[in-house]
């Protein structure tokens, strides 16, 4: 599919705002807290699945390449660390929650809310998942899976589900100033 100018802007731009939330970051032992996901998120939620996906995908590989957009810098060494899986989940997470929201004939606070929390739950499955790999099998530090969950997912489910009731809300209230300008070409109404 031939992407137009707007779209590859737009696709650009999530790229770029994911990049910037890399820079907000509060240090933790292994998995530091970053903005990243909420971009991730809006990413889906205004692009939609194809081009919320292409978004993440972008971020993910210009960090890939060298640039130091990852909150810990960039590199094709950076698939060896902890936390490139939570990375590799934006990807996923920015196309199941464009998915949903695509889908939606109503967009609505509890119908956003729910494809926002299915894509932090792809997060959280690929980040503990690959945390847990890299650290038992490339890293060679035995630890259970318990472990991987307490150090990735515990210390910041709580402020996820708080930004992500944020997302739910402010999209519904942003997507149709979006549509009317004409920048979402979505059938689905805001409510």
């Amino acid at each position: 599919m031939k992407l137009q100018l707007r779209e590859m802007l737009l696709i650009s731009m999530f790229a770029a705002l994911t990049a910037v939330g890399a820079l907000v970051k509060i240090p933790t032992p292994l998995v530091p807290f970053t903005l990243q996901f909420l971009f991730c998120a809006y990413s889906g939620v205004f692009l939609g699945a194809r081009n919320g996906l292409y978004s993440q995908l972008l971020y993910v590989g210009i960090g890939l390449l060298g640039i130091p957009v990852f909150a810990n810098g960039g590199g094709p060494a950076y698939v060896l660390q902890p936390t490139f899986g939570y990375l590799a989940g934006f990807i996923l997470c920015a196309g199941v929650i464009g998915l949903f929201v695509d889908q939606c004939r109503e967009i609505t606070v509890l119908k956003t809310l729910g494809a926002v929390l299915s894509g932090l739950a792809v997060v959280y499955l690929v980040g503990v998942t690959y945390l847990y790999a890299i650290v038992n099998f490339y890293l060679q530090q035995q630890i259970t899976v318990s472990k991987a969950i307490a150090i990735g997912f515990l210390p910041y489910i709580t402020i996820d589900l708080m930004m992500s009731v944020i997302i739910a809300v402010t999209a519904v209230r942003v997507i149709p100033i979006l549509r009317n300008a004409g920048y979402l070409k979505c059938m689905a109404k805001s409510q």
